[in-house]
């Protein structure tokens, strides 16, 4: 994985660009982590979607605070032709249990599902994740009650793809309105190509003179919360055989601004406090 490290004002940025020698097609995936308090103990939970010519994949992964994994499950997209079932494993002499059903799914463009499913993942039969809107049927399933705390979505990476318009959606707090998220740039032939976000239609930022302002940073309003949003296209305007466009949207709240995204596809949040959420989205051009 070709890592580029990239300072955007003092918030010390680093991300990790998707690899040049790897397929887009192979690049539909959905990563999101959850933090999570269990015995006094902070957790954080992993899920990937992936989607390829097998089918939908899922796999499940959870780290103590030192970002040290302590178990991660697979479940392979061939297993989806019952498409639910349940796992078990184990984390620090902990049973971890995991179940789900996909039979009802709906799902749009991308790996995640949308509705008519549940994924819970329960640590010593205390359920400290539950995704999905069939709530009542995770709970008898699982045999648990609701979770004494919700898990806090804290993050997402996404990869998205486009000729010159990049969408997708993204719900910044916890019960806050899901957006819809736009991203222009048109660079083919063109002198002076400039680079515009629209949020729910209405334009919140426009980057002109892109060709000197290829890497940057800017502060937008979203639910009344600040959102700083980093950008970096120089692979569209000066080597696009190299990958993708990256870009970031983080909530200004934690008083840890550094996030990295490692080599391991994990993002790593050292001392990250507060409430926080940070989107990268991986935008691939369609040729």
């Amino acid at each position: 994985m070709r890592d580029f490290p990239s300072c955007f004002g003092e918030s010390g940025v680093q991300v990790a660009d998707a690899s040049s020698n790897s397929s887009k097609t192979s690049q539909n995936l959905v990563t999101c982590l959850y933090s999570t308090q269990l015995c006094g103990r902070s957790y954080v939970i992993t899920i990937t979607w992936t989607k390829n010519m097998m089918g939908q994949g899922l796999s499940i992964g959870i780290d103590d605070s030192s970002n040290q994994s302590l178990c991660k499950v697979d479940i392979k997209p061939w297993l989806f032709s019952k498409r639910k079932g349940s796992k078990s494993t184990e984390a620090e002499n902990n049973r971890v249990d995991i179940f789900w059903d996909l039979s009802n799914a709906k799902f749009g463009s991308g790996p995640e599902p949308l509705e008519g499913f549940y994924v819970t993942v329960l640590f010593d039969f205390q359920i400290v994740l539950l995704l999905g809107d069939l709530v009542k049927e995770a709970y008898r399933k699982a045999n648990a009650g609701p979770p004494p705390s919700n898990a806090m979505f804290i993050a997402k990476r996404e990869h998205i793809f486009g000729k010159k318009v990049y969408c997708t959606k993204a719900q910044f707090c916890d019960n806050g309105q899901i957006h819809d998220i736009v991203i222009e740039c048109d660079t083919v032939g063109l002198k002076d190509p400039n680079l515009e976000i629209r949020i729910d239609k209405k334009r919140v930022m426009q980057v002109k003179r892109l060709l000197w302002k290829f890497r940057g940073n800017q502060t937008i309003l979203v639910d009344g919360l600040p959102v700083e949003v980093f950008w970096d296209v120089h692979n569209w305007l000066f080597d696009a055989s190299m990958g993708s466009a990256v870009f970031m949207f983080q909530t200004c709240v934690s008083t840890e601004k550094s996030l990295l995204w490692g080599s391991s596809q994990r993002f790593r949040e050292p001392q990250l406090r507060g409430t926080s959420f940070s989107l990268i989205l991986y935008a691939w051009k369609n040729e």
